[in-house]
Order: structure tokens, then C-alpha cells, then sequence
């Protein structure tokens, strides 16, 4: 097994600016809720994800979104990505969605202004009335590093500083 990556927690400073953004709260508060963030984790040998953690309790009626910051950050080789989908489960019993439907982490964001910071944005899809109760600490989403090639031609010597946008 190819070991290629590494998980952090993105520092307190860069946590507390996203979380306050997403969810208020005073300095005390984030911190409590910082010191409690999990690294993802495989739940068995034979898993390929690594399960991310809500660092808080998330209530979503059907048709609401939720930013998530995790606190998580991934330092990967290059040539591999990290790609993020919602749990399994949240998925089929609740129609959870990722609002990008697929989390694309590049080996680069790791090195950016933010850390690398990953967010997590979901919507409850539900078309049943359902509603999704993610209890800080339980797994919601998942991530599998994955190997990936370039085209012969490319030539391409940008280099990345931020997240969503930073690249054109």
C-alpha cells in the first residue's frame, strides 16, 4: 500500500477566522471546539475513505446548506489528489449532497494562504421531508486519495495560492 499523504489540523488562528465566518461564537467557544477536531480516519483495513468529523452539531431541513470548516488540512505527494464525497449513508438515507458534488483537493491547496484549509459545503436534497441531524464528532463525508495523470503536452508551471477560484 502506497503511503502518500498526511493529515493536519490546520492552525488555530486560520480554524477560528473560518469558523467565526461560518458560525459566530467567542474565542473560548471555538477554541473547545478546535481542540476536538478529529483527524479522518479509515474505519476498517479494508476501507478507502478516510471519514472526515463534523466539529460541530449540524441540523439541516430539507433543501439547507451547511460550509463546514473541518480544521483539516492534507499534505500529499504529487501526482495524487484527494477527492471527497458524503458518507455513504447520509447519501442514500437522506439524499445528502456536496454542493460541488465532488471535493477536489489538489496536492498544491496544502501550501496556500489558508493552509489548505478543507471545507466541506453539504445540502440536505431530501425530496421526502427528511431532515439530517450530523452530531459533532460523527463522520459525514469521506475522502480517497487517488493517483492521476497529466497529458503528454502539458506544460502548465502556475502555481496555486488560495482555494476555490485561485486558478482562473
Amino acid at each position: 500500500m502506497n503511503r502518500i499523504a498526511k493529515f493536519e489540523k490546520v492552525s488555530f488562528e486560520q480554524f477560528r477566522e473560518a469558523y467565526a465566518g461560518e458560525f459566530g461564537g467567542s474565542e473560548e467557544d471555538i477554541r473547545k471546539v478546535y481542540d476536538s477536531v478529529v483527524l479522518p480516519v479509515r474505519a476498517t483495513s479494508g476501507s478507502a475513505g478516510y471519514d472526515f468529523y463534523s466539529p460541530v452539531d449540524i441540523h439541516l431541513e430539507p433543501q439547507q446548506t451547511a460550509k463546514i470548516p473541518t480544521g483539516i488540512r492534507a499534505r500529499m505527494d504529487k501526482d495524487w489528489v484527494l477527492m471527497i464525497f458524503p458518507r455513504s449513508g447520509l447519501g442514500f438515507k437522506y439524499r445528502l449532497q456536496l454542493n460541488n458534488t465532488v471535493g477536489i483537493i489538489d496536492s498544491d491547496y496544502y501550501g496556500s494562504d489558508n493552509e489548505g484549509h478543507i471545507f466541506i459545503k453539504i445540502t440536505n436534497d431530501s425530496n421526502e421531508g427528511k431532515v439530517v441531524d450530523i452530531k459533532a464528532g460523527s463522520g459525514f463525508a469521506q475522502g480517497l486519495f487517488i493517483p492521476y495523470g497529466i497529458t503528454e503536452d502539458d506544460d502548465t508551471d502556475t502555481v496555486r495560492n488560495g482555494g476555490f477560484g485561485s486558478t482562473g
